[in-house]
């Protein structure tokens, strides 16, 4: 009857997503919706996009074994970075009538800053969209008994993905996440009350978590600590704000106010719910303290089985159908914006750079084409990774943040920000931080924020390179 509901649910989404490909008619379409989403739509691509595999299976399994200090980056950062792009970049992004963000950089830098931020964006996402392949891939095994393996399941979930990602691109996207978003609240809602139940109601759960130090949210110990509480924080508070996936939600709404208003309520539903995941992993814990052993196994993936192995173990059949058809939905809107959004950066802003006399029906092919090489690319990293979705996600930005933010923020708020200081903010940025990882990745300050602060020196010394006079 469980796996039953799960096959009728992807019948459902492919069917939605399949129907809203009628909509696409040309790129724009395919990447941006036709810049013509209202704030209902646009609010739940933003919260269904971002509350993904990691928030449901990852983050809330680092809660019940390391506390809120030990999950800065996710759902801290990553609400703040909606915050921070509402406040202080969705009002130009949407203005400037862009396909993808790659564009940005080509019409304040050039092409040459354009190609190698795309490239360095594109690159990001690889581990993103790997934690949400590997998410699918553990819930089929879950699901099978161990029947369907890991790594089969992973194939099998990018399969359907791509499915209706393929032809439907954002359109698809922002229909199924409208579907997603419900079945997501109502599910771990749900869910969350029942298991609640089981280990003895709200209270006795939370005061278990305070006794045990689970709200402990700030280091008290020295300044490695604290440095390296900050950075996981800025990786994706600021990391994440040069990503394709948030500027597409922010330009496909239908006008500016809705553009501002879906990227906060959206963080905000995202920020609030968050916890939820985080309850009922703990409440797993209080139920049976068995589920303690998953911490200890070498495959730090094994954590993420806490909240499949107690719905299913514990809980009636109605309660299964609906915590797997919320994370199924939480799983496939993330996945699908995760394919979709570096798709069109690197079709638009790598490729379509050396071949501009492209058509808007060859550069769709080219985009459907594109689709399938990076889900090929996805694959293949999910499939060798031992890594946390949590970690995944977190490894991801540290590209974007040592690379494309500064170029980004200057160029939109200084006016002295120049090509050459685009230049060395990029090769400055990367090369310090993989030098970092490489020699001194356990040094007091983190290889991230040492990429960052050559990445903002690159910029400075790149706007005191005297430009050239025209007679």
């Amino acid at each position: 009857m469980l796996i039953g509901s799960v096959v009728v649910y992807f019948m459902v989404t492919i069917a939605i997503g399949l129907w809203a490909a009628q909509r696409v008619h040309n790129s724009k379409d395919f990447v941006l919706a036709g810049r013509s989403l209202p704030l209902y739509m646009s609010a739940a691509t933003v919260f269904a996009t971002w509350f993904g595999a990691e928030t449901v299976l990852s983050v809330s399994a680092t809660f019940t074994r390391d506390g809120l200090a030990g999950i800065p980056a996710d759902p801290f950062g990553a609400s703040f970075c909606l915050l921070f792009v509402a406040l202080f970049f969705a009002r130009a992004f949407y203005r400037m009538d862009l396909l993808t963000i790659g564009d940005f950089y080509r019409k304040r830098y050039g092409k040459s800053v354009e190609v190698a931020t795309s490239i360095a964006i594109t690159t990001s996402y690889l581990g993103w969209t790997s934690a949400q392949l590997t998410a699918l891939g553990l819930v089929f095994s879950v699901l099978s008994g161990g029947a369907i393996s890991l790594e089969t399941g992973i194939y099998l979930g990018a399969a359907i993905v791509l499915g209706y990602t393929l032809w439907g691109g954002l359109w698809s996207v922002a229909l199924t996440d409208l579907f997603q978003s419900v079945v997501i609240l109502i599910g771990l809602v749900a869910v969350a009350w029942l298991v609640g139940d089981l280990a003895g109601g709200v209270g006795k759960v939370l005061a278990a978590a305070a006794e045990a130090g689970k709200f402990e949210f700030f280091p008290k110990t020295g300044l490695k600590d604290w440095l390296a509480f900050l950075a996981a924080w800025m990786t994706l508070a600021i990391g994440s704000i040069p990503q394709q996936d948030v500027f597409q939600r922010v330009t496909a709404a239908k006008d500016e106010k809705t553009a501002i208003r879906g990227c906060l309520i959206g963080g905000v539903v995202y920020f609030s719910f968050a916890f939820v995941p985080m309850f009922i992993a703990y409440a797993a814990l209080v139920v049976d303290p068995g589920y303690a052993r998953l911490f200890a196994n070498e495959d730090a993936r094994e954590i993420q089985r806490i909240l499949p192995s107690l719905v299913l173990e514990r809980t009636p059949l109605w309660a299964q159908v609906l915590f797997f058809g919320a994370l199924l939905s939480a799983i496939l809107s993330t996945a699908s914006g995760a394919l979709l959004a570096p798709t069109a950066l690197f079709a638009e802003n790598v490729i379509r750079p050396f071949a501009r006399e492209m058509g808007d029906r060859q550069f769709l092919l080219l985009l459907r084409v594109v689709l399938v090489t990076f889900t090929l690319a996805a694959l293949l990293f999910a499939a060798n990774s031992r890594s946390t979705m949590y970690e995944m996600v977190q490894n991801a930005y540290k590209v974007t943040l040592v690379s494309c933010v500064v170029p980004l923020a200057a160029g939109i708020y200084w006016k002295r920000a120049s090509v050459a200081g685009a230049v060395l903010s990029v090769a400055l940025g990367l090369g310090a931080w993989l030098i970092a990882e490489a020699v001194a990745a356990d040094a007091t300050v983190p290889p991230q924020l040492v990429g960052l602060a050559a990445s903002m020196f690159g910029m400075v010394m790149g706007a005191l390179v005297p430009r050239p006079q025209h007679a």
